[in-house]
């Protein structure tokens, strides 16, 4: 019984003492000296942010230990996700692999001889250090901050002894800094601040690649691997701070150049509210933006660079570059204005690293004058090359020229001239090159202040044919397009055609548009008649017999102004017949002018017109049969919406984006299609959209850039508000329309539904109300929920709702949307609030002011629903 009550006291005072250790364990958000940091002890931001502690970066090796600082996956962040790293190189083992005693443990302490950070693994060996070198004082303590800051103090709350925002590793979080440090007196460098990759996903240690400032230049940010630069930025244009919008997590990114007289860096800020948001290098070389999603419980991806195969530095050689502006994501290497490929066989294989060569070389350079006699071509919107001389005491972009003419071995000139933007005030800026240009980059207007106009050294002359060149470019691939069309069509209906040789001239007729029926957006009385089209004419009998005798059985739908039937030609094609209605009083002009514009327009996205028919009252158009005919007909199908799961819905939006910026911008005419809306998007049997019925349709002359009507047409719901008050419509109007058929193929509700959508009296107020509430994830199909992916959905309401704000300025141009689409996170700006209200969608027009459905030829005084 003694022995036994010993034996109980021993084990007592054994359990003491392995309790002493956490009784000298750091509480709340410090550690004091004295205080020892454990494997299981952790240390908590005061605002509960971020957690100091230890982790484990791999499940596969749970005792190899590090000290790290992560986002406090109990409140913020539900994904462990290590922001800093100490001991990179050296991790340690929560048991001592040398003694095998399990008992003692790795820890983290504040040294009481120097105030230093010291971590010692379980054998009491230091394997990491802060090194601080300050007088010791009791008081002195390392704070967690809520920002992800350890920082050692001193009591007189003065600078900080040593923080970790100092020491960066893969992770470049907002309040950190990218830079150098330099001497006020010399301007050397003496260190800086670098972002370096893990070595892998499991790996804390330095990887190969790393992010920082430019030593040479202290004008741009590269990405290294090794020693070797990978990727780098555009170079500093002079603006203190420039700002881009995400709507994909609706953060706001402010992004701060700051240059002092012993440092020059570049740091960033969120906004108020904005979810946990970092840079990263990664293990594989991207540097990337990555904001927190609440919804979908995940990090969601913003920006990653080089974003295309020729990002990477030099990809396209010598005087070639990069097109970020092409829709294609594939590598786009282009030549520089005025050069040619060094190698037109290696470039037709995809092999760019030797780079152009001048297509006329420059007159002798010498004698004193320089290259007086040569000229500068302007290439504006590029991300400039590497390699560039900064000329100083250049006021202006005229002398900046002048010294690139007067130095014979300048082969190109930049100027930036930045007004009240710069951390120094007003600044003009002169970048020259003298070697070859490498690593240029086309990159578009929407990035802002960051995009150059690079000017380029030419002979003298030489301006002018590349405008002409530019132009043959472009003219000759037109022509070559609309030849082999019509080709193809008058073959496929030689064998109809040949068989009405014999008949009367009535069965003869073709369309041939006469004065007004192709009308810019002036009024139909007004128009400008545009140059005679004949085209491929279908005898009625034939038609007839197609579709025996427009059966029922063969009706497939109904278009703009009349019955729809599917039909076989030739035995084997199968083709769509559009009859116009013999009682629609409009239907003669929207013929016309339908039949005119298909055949002149050309592009995969638009529906294909193969022919007509004009004999006696009959008006009937021949299209390429599209198998799943359309949208509509199945996003509203609560039995067939799920046959369009989340990658389709994007290939549809992007499809229709594409076929609308064809319309507005790249075909020959600018056309308004001014009845977009789900009917009117077609899809193959592929599920590839194509737009159709132009009966609506209007043309704008070359420099015309929006016009007034007073017969508005078109379909309630997707009808601009300055189009249906007003009659103003525009390429903006078009724009409207896509809006709201992206927010219903996201959502697959009808614009033009009557009930009420959780409380909300329509579609674009509950979509607006989600987005205000910052769960615009919500607005997705509950048949596609599983299919979705949360950042593009967010990019496309986001897109959507910038379509369909009250202000046609507001709304983005059709290149832009497609440009946003197919590049992914771009910055946006935030929507306004969209001009939907039930009164005004119901407000009647002016007396005299007719508003027309395109379902029929009634005139009405309000729009129908269709």
């Amino acid at each position: 019984m003694e022995c036994s009550r010993s034996t109980c006291i021993t084990a007592a005072a054994a359990a003491i003492l392995l309790l002493l250790p956490r009784l000298c364990s750091p509480a709340g958000d410090r550690l004091a000296q004295g205080e020892s940091l454990s494997p299981g002890d952790t240390i908590v931001s005061d605002g509960g942010a971020f957690v100091l502690g230890f982790f484990a970066p791999s499940d596969a090796a749970p005792a190899r230990q590090y000290l790290g600082i992560w986002y406090n996956d109990n409140i913020t962040v539900t994904v462990r996700t290590v922001v800093w790293v100490a001991n990179r190189d050296a991790p340690v083992t929560v048991v001592d692999e040398r003694s095998g005693n399990s008992s003692s443990a790795p820890s983290l302490v504040l040294a009481n001889d120097t105030s230093s950070l010291v971590l010692s693994d379980a054998g009491g060996r230091v394997v990491w250090t802060a090194n601080i070198t300050a007088a010791a004082s009791s008081s002195t303590a390392a704070v967690l901050q809520n920002d992800g800051n350890l920082v050692v103090r001193s009591p007189d709350g003065a600078a900080p002894l040593w923080q970790s925002f100092d020491h960066p590793t893969d992770t470049f979080i907002p309040g950190m800094k990218v830079g150098l440090r330099r001497r006020a007196r010399t301007g050397d460098v003496v260190d800086g601040w670098r972002i370096v990759s893990w070595k892998g996903p499991g790996d804390p240690s330095p990887g190969t690649f790393s992010y920082g400032m430019d030593p040479d230049t202290y004008l741009q940010l590269m990405l290294w691997n090794g020693t070797r630069v990978y990727w780098r930025t555009p170079a500093w244009t002079g603006y203190a701070t420039v700002s881009r919008y995400h709507g994909a997590t609706g953060t706001v990114i402010y992004v701060q150049v700051v240059d002092g007289e012993e440092e020059i860096y570049t740091t960033f800020s969120v906004n108020d509210g904005a979810p946990p948001t970092r840079y990263v290098v990664t293990d594989s070389g991207k540097f990337q933006l990555l904001s927190w999603s609440r919804n979908a419980s995940a990090w969601v991806t913003l920006e990653s660079s080089p974003a295309r195969a020729c990002s990477p530095y030099g990809s396209c050689g010598a005087y070639g570059y990069c097109d970020h502006t092409t829709q294609a994501a594939a590598s786009a290497c282009r030549c520089l204005d005025g050069f040619e490929p060094a190698s037109r066989a290696e470039w037709s294989r995809g092999v760019f690293e030797r780079g152009c060569r001048r297509s006329q070389a420059l007159a002798p350079c010498g004698g004193g004058g320089g290259g007086e006699g040569d000229a500068f071509l302007a290439m504006p919107n590029m991300k400039v090359p590497d390699k560039f001389l900064v000329l100083e005491n250049m006021t202006s972009g005229d002398g900046c020229a002048a010294a690139c003419r007067r130095n014979c071995s300048c082969v190109a000139y930049a100027f930036a001239s930045l007004r009240s933007s710069s951390a120094k005030g007003d600044i003009a800026r002169c970048l020259v090159w003298t070697e070859d240009l490498v690593d240029t980059q086309m990159i578009g207007a929407f990035w802002g202040v960051t995009a150059e106009t690079l000017n380029l050294r030419v002979p003298a002359g030489s301006t002018g044919k590349k405008a002409r060149s530019k132009f043959v470019k472009i003219l000759l691939p037109v022509l070559a397009s609309v030849l082999v069309a019509t080709c193809t069509v008058l073959v496929w209906f030689c064998k109809c055609r040949a068989k009405g040789k014999g008949r009367s001239s009535e069965s003869e007729k073709k369309l041939v548009p006469g004065t007004g029926s192709v009308r810019t957006s002036s009024e139909l009385e007004e128009g400008n008649p545009l140059e005679d089209l004949e085209f491929p004419s279908i005898q009625f009998s034939d038609i007839v017999a197609a579709t025996n005798n427009f059966s029922r059985a063969c009706m497939i739908g109904r278009g703009g102004f009349g019955k729809v039937y599917k039909a076989t030609f030739l035995g084997a094609r199968e083709v769509a017949v559009k009859r116009l209605s013999k009682d629609s009083e409009q239907g003669i002009e929207e013929f016309k002018n339908e039949a005119i514009l298909i055949s002149k327009l050309q592009h995969r996205n638009l529906v294909r017109l193969l022919g007509c028919c004009t004999e006696g009252d009959e008006r009937l158009l021949i299209y390429e049969y599209l198998a799943n005919k359309g949208l509509d007909a199945i996003l509203f199908d609560s039995e067939r919406k799920s046959q369009l799961d989340w990658p389709t819905r994007l290939g549809i939006i992007k499809g229709v984006a594409r076929g609308l910026l064809y319309l507005h911008q790249d075909s020959r005419l600018t056309v308004i299609h001014r009845d977009l809306k789900a009917s009117n998007v077609l899809l193959d049997a592929e599920m590839r959209p194509k737009i159709a019925d132009f009966g609506m349709a209007k043309i704008f002359g070359e420099n015309q850039q929006k016009a007034n009507t007073k017969r508005v047409v078109g379909t309630y719901g997707y009808i601009a508000p300055e189009y249906q008050m007003e009659g103003v419509f525009s390429v903006k109007s078009d724009v409207y329309s896509f809006g709201i058929l992206v927010l219903e193929i996201v959502s697959g509700v009808r614009i033009s539904s009557t009930d009420d959508i959780m409380g909300s009296p329509g579609l674009v107020p509950y979509a607006w109300k989600l987005w205000k509430e910052g769960n615009a994830s919500d607005l997705v199909d509950a048949s596609i929920a599983e299919s979705c992916a949360v950042d593009e959905l967010l990019l496309c309401i986001h897109v959507g709702l910038l379509c369909v704000q009250d202000d046609p300025n507001g709304r983005p141009l059709m290149s832009t949307v497609v440009s946003i689409l197919e590049n992914g996170s771009v910055s946006l700006p935030a929507p306004d609030q969209p001009a939907y209200f039930a009164e005004r969608s119901f407000k009647l027009r002016g007396k005299g002011d007719d508003v027309e459905n395109s379902r029929n030829s009634l005139t009405m005084t309000a729009l129908q629903g269709r």
